[in-house]
């Protein structure tokens, strides 16, 4: 199976983008089948190409560069074709001309609206880079939410391995209290507990190994994997990677900064205030008349015999139109009246968000420094309960310790274990999440140009 190819991240691309940029059909590979084995970078890859949300951002993007072109048109000249033919009954013909036909060819170029066509076109093509934008932001949210989901699936499996360790310890345990019971150092009330022991253990192991399969679904659904293939519609991939504590830092004041920088769903929110800004001109351009030239060809015949076009008159006609709405009943005033609420909620959308991303990236850090501390404290831990169980053990051995110690020591080993899972789990997604805050995007998603051919 091929990799897909990374069409764009939002991790590394400069805060602008081109507007001329062109994106792909945004198809999904046909040849799609299911892994052998799948690790973070192909799951990232795979998203970029298939999810269903990315793939909508950028059809959206495909449609506001339908409304660019639509608005150019006004900038440039239009011609347009008219014919006609008419046939008169002889009573109502005069001069004795009972048919006619005429065949007309207009050229018409706008030369002055009052800065109305200029705005428009600004406005749209301003609204074509919040699209882009709003595409990199999707980009940057669905990646996190593949990198989060890939890490629950990493640590549900693991989890399977901590119940598995934890059955196979209590196994070995009433192993061991049996030989004792049949060598009669211990009552049979010692085996019954062990059996209770490992009994309880089960279902903890069930629900890890479900919670592992609804991990990989929904991992699944952010993928835009869709597998119709029923000879493999069973078939789960091994998943590479592990949970690492990797030691990273982060400075409020520089993570602040970044954010207000690159976060694309700010710069998209600054773009549209932009073009709010130009919709104020466009509709404040009805106050003023608008001027065109026009130049036409026609080609008429009125005869009452002969339809030779060596019997048709034509010629040009060149001229200047212009029209002005004296008085519109206060339509316009009305239009720009609009367009000036539509700025001023536009500015206080950016202030809203600017306080929005100093909030999401004040949190991102606070979480990711309650992970590192969890992380650190957890692994310390882990190191004790090992310690605790082997100790545990010897005693029992030894006859100094009970069986109820180390089945205690077991369940504590068990839970330090789990801890340091979902500890780890937690402190990877915060330094995710601390990158999307600061809109850097997924670290291992390349930096690439966003481009598409366009239909």
């Amino acid at each position: 199976m091929r990799l897909p190819s990374l069409i764009l991240v939002g991790a590394s691309l400069l805060a602008t983008l081109p507007v001329t940029a062109q994106i792909n059909d945004g198809k999904p590979d046909p040849d799609i089948v299911v892994p052998a084995a799948l690790d973070l970078p192909y799951a990232l890859g795979f998203a970029l190409d298939n999810n269903f949300t990315i793939r909508q951002a950028k059809e959206r993007i495909r449609q506001q560069e339908g409304v660019v072109l639509e608005v150019r048109s006004a900038q440039i000249p239009n011609v347009s074709a008219t014919a006609g033919y008419a046939r008169n009954a002889d009573e109502i013909s005069s001069n004795g001309r009972d048919h006619n036909w005429s065949v007309n060819i207009t050229a018409r170029q706008v030369v002055f609206a009052g800065g109305g066509v200029t705005a428009s076109v600004k406005s749209q093509q301003l609204s074509l880079d919040a699209a882009v934008l709003a595409l990199r932001a999707v980009i940057n949210d669905v990646l996190l939410q593949v990198r989060t989901q890939f890490y629950g699936v990493l640590v549900a499996r693991e989890r399977i391995k901590v119940q598995e360790q934890n059955i196979e310890l209590l196994q070995r345990q009433l192993q061991d209290v049996k030989n004792r019971y049949e060598a009669g150092t211990v009552s049979n009330f010692e085996v019954l507990r062990a059996e209770v022991a490992l009994a309880n253990a089960q279902p903890a192991l069930i629900t890890a190994r479900n919670d592992h399969r609804l991990a990989i679904e929904e991992l699944r659904r952010s993928l835009g994997f869709t597998n119709i293939d029923e000879s493999t519609v069973a078939k789960t991939p091994d998943f590479l990677g592990s949970l690492d504590f990797t030691p990273a830092s982060y400075e409020l004041r520089s993570a602040l900064s970044t954010a207000r920088e690159s976060r694309p769903d700010l710069q998209r929110l600054l773009k549209l205030e932009s073009a709010a800004e130009q919709g104020v001109t466009a509709r404040r351009a009805g106050y003023v008349p608008d001027v065109s030239v026009y130049g036409a060809y026609d080609w008429r015949m009125n005869s009452t015999g002969s339809s030779s076009l060596s019997n048709a008159r034509d010629g040009w006609t060149l001229g200047l139109q212009s029209s002005w709405d004296i008085f519109d009943g206060r339509a316009t005033a009305g239009r720009v009246s609009q367009a000036r609420s539509q700025l001023e909620q536009a500015k206080l959308a950016v202030a809203e968000a600017r306080l929005s991303v100093d909030v999401d990236v004040r949190r991102a850090i606070s979480t990711f420094q309650q992970a590192t501390e969890l992380a650190e404290a957890s692994k310390k831990v882990v190191e004790q309960a090992e310690e605790a169980v082997r100790l545990a053990n010897a005693r029992f051995s030894a006859g100094t310790a009970t069986q109820l110690d180390v089945l205690t020591s077991q369940v504590d080993l068990t839970t330090a274990r789990l801890n340091q899972l979902q500890a780890y789990y937690s402190y990877n997604v915060a330094v995710a999440n601390v990158r999307r805050a600061m809109g850097l995007g997924d670290e291992l998603a390349p930096a690439g140009e966003l481009s598409w051919p366009r239909a």
